[in-house]
């Protein structure tokens, strides 16, 4: 059907679940060191990375992508099978579909126009890729290169990532920054013994419980004129044996923050301890900090570029939003480098049935290329 197509279907027919490449990154590499780029392989623990750049002297746009999807549950639930790419009433289906070996066939395909069409451009256009973005560290993918880029002083100027932005149609809404995500794992310790006898145990669910309201009804901050105000949401609560007859000796919880610029990840912790200290509790808690929230500010030429671009070539005015979760985005910002996301719908992804619609994968690469040349091209 055309490049973008073909190089999209391949993409979904490899099984890369997290965090499995299935060849996907060796398929990218080749073909571009046949189109001049210089192709480095960056493996970390179990996790392949690919950095390929062009050109040489002044300004880098990199474009930040991964080849790992998510499983996708029983087979039987699809329509057509998750990793065979299937067309029906013009739509791609398949697991990646939209999240995100659309938007990487993409990325590739306009790399590939842009520096055949303007060989001499200037600055460095360049594809991050990893197989390790839907799993639930991120160690060794992003976050580790963005490591090595630090001590090696790797210059990167503008990003854009290609995570599925759009709520209806392409272009309606572009991420110009992301909330941090700053979670904790606590341990609440009590005594464990017989329900008919309490005076001899102590209950950990009775003694959280009202620590528990306390955290869920403070009001972290009131958020900013980027971000909403910042939230607190307890995932998952487990203590007990299973028999209705003991008391526990321990409950755990997970909880997280979505938090803004308004507050930073050490108030968060201080406060949050300061609630647990108040209300006596015999705790220990862990703390996992994801990512801090990232802003790319109006004015910036990479900002300002996306909107144009998404103006004039889908002929909508996109919405310019900080909200949704985490991306890789937030290990390329702190690098002090602009960073935008823009891709396609995203009603689909992680679901079965997973699809992007044609029309809008034949237009992305457009959208990237333009980029690219408002940018790099003189």
């Amino acid at each position: 059907m055309s490049d973008v197509f073909d190089l999209a279907c391949n993409l979904i027919r490899r099984r890369s679940v997290t965090p499995e490449d299935a060849g996907c990154l060796a398929l990218i590499g080749s073909r571009l060191e046949r189109g001049g780029f210089r192709v480095e392989h960056l493996r970390y623990g179990e996790v392949d990375n690919l950095w390929a750049t062009h050109g040489s002297a002044g300004p880098t746009l990199v474009f930040l992508g991964h080849t790992d999807v998510v499983p996708s549950g029983p087979e039987a639930d699809w329509q057509s099978p998750p990793f065979e790419p299937t067309v029906r009433d013009g739509l791609l289906y398949g697991r990646g579909a939209a999240d995100m070996k659309g938007s990487v066939a993409a990325m590739v395909v306009a790399l590939e126009q842009f520096v055949t069409a303007y060989p001499d451009h200037s600055g460095r256009v360049g594809l991050l890729l990893t197989s390790d973005e839907e799993g639930p560290t991120n160690l060794d993918g992003v976050r580790k290169v963005a490591e090595q880029f630090r001590r090696t002083g790797e210059r990167l100027d503008w990003c854009v990532v290609g995570e599925p932005s759009a709520r209806q149609r392409l272009g309606d809404l572009i991420r110009v920054g992301r909330r941090g995500s700053l979670s904790a794992t606590l341990t609440v310790r009590g005594v464990q013994g017989h329900v008919a006898y309490p005076e001899k145990a102590r209950n950990p669910i009775h003694a959280f419980a009202p620590a528990l309201t306390a955290l869920a009804a403070e009001r972290w901050d009131e958020g900013n004129q980027d971000f909403p105000p910042t939230s607190f949401q307890v995932s998952n609560l487990n203590a007990g044996t299973g028999a209705s007859n003991v008391i526990p000796g321990t409950l755990r919880a997970l909880m997280n923050f979505r938090y803004s610029t308004a507050s930073t990840a050490d108030e968060l912790r201080a406060r949050s301890e300061a609630i647990l200290q108040r209300h006596r509790l015999d705790y220990a808690v862990e703390w996992n900090l994801s990512g801090e929230p990232f802003l790319t500010p109006p004015g910036g030429r990479l900002r300002e570029t996306a909107v144009a671009v998404c103006h004039e070539l889908c002929g909508v005015e996109p919405e310019q939003s900080t909200g949704g979760g985490t991306s890789d985005g937030r290990f390329i910002a702190p690098l002090d480098v602009e960073v935008v996301e823009l891709g396609p719908v995203n009603a689909t992804i992680h679901k079965v049935d997973e699809c992007i619609a044609l029309d809008e994968l034949e237009q992305l690469p457009d959208l990237y290329r333009a980029v690219c040349e408002r940018l790099l091209a003189q």
